[in-house]
């Protein structure tokens, strides 16, 4: 056999002992739970109205960067453009900041967040009626919050907020069974109830400790809902 055929079939050999890649189908599974408050969730909804000044601004080009006369504050619209509303006129959280939480909690096992981002996701109860964020619906009753706040610039400003003092809600979690069990998605949202939080002021807050509020516990009945395919 010349070397030339001995190349080939030493390379024909050698490609039959490679294993095949076998990629499984998705094996999701959706699980319920409910979570209730053990602090204080405060919701502050980025308004339409400050959506549709700085569009206006940015409109305006150079002429927005000479002084205007400040209008007087609404505090009123800005309380009422705090919230999270979605179509059918309930209030909500995105789904979004529970998502989140969990993949911040990963942290505290050691557990790759990046991995995280594709094994748990939360369905929505309904979406914004102005903008199509997914929410997930708060049960109970809000109240107005007013305090103070710093801005960038550190100059103090005053905040109108919703402030739930007592809530709840059922929170429809979409895993991957292959990455997490029932029981780890569960742990991991514990985590995010006594760790991280969810909200303004909660402990995990980007640019402070947090005012310790947006914690929660587990309530006792887990349900998996379906099989997600």
């Amino acid at each position: 056999m010349s070397t030339k055929s001995k190349v080939a079939a030493a390379g024909a050999e050698d490609e039959s002992k490679q294993e095949r890649l076998e990629i499984p189908a998705p094996n999701f599974k959706i699980v319920e739970f409910e979570l209730i408050g053990d602090a204080p969730l405060v919701i502050h909804k980025f308004s339409a109205k400050a959506r549709e000044q700085i569009i206006a601004t940015q409109k305006e080009g150079a002429k927005s960067q000479g002084k205007k006369k400040r209008e007087p504050k609404d505090f009123d619209a800005v309380y009422m453009g705090a919230f999270h509303v979605a179509e059918e006129g309930w209030y909500g959280i995105p789904a979004g900041a529970f998502r989140n939480g969990m993949v911040s909690a990963c942290r505290t096992v050691g557990y790759k967040m990046t991995h995280a981002k594709l094994a748990a996701f939360v369905l929505s109860d309904g979406i914004e009626n102005d903008d199509g964020t997914p929410l997930v619906r708060i049960i109970g009753t809000p109240e107005r919050h007013t305090t103070y706040a710093r801005n960038d610039n550190g100059s103090v400003d005053i905040r109108v907020r919703p402030m739930w003092k007592r809530w709840s809600c059922k929170v429809r979690v979409r895993f991957d069974a292959d990455m997490f069990t029932q029981e780890d998605v569960a742990n991991l949202l514990m985590r995010v109830g006594q760790q991280v939080g969810v909200g303004e002021g909660r402990p995990d807050s980007k640019k402070s400790a947090g005012m310790g509020w947006g914690l929660f516990h587990l309530g006792e009945k887990q349900e998996e809902v379906k099989r997600a395919g």
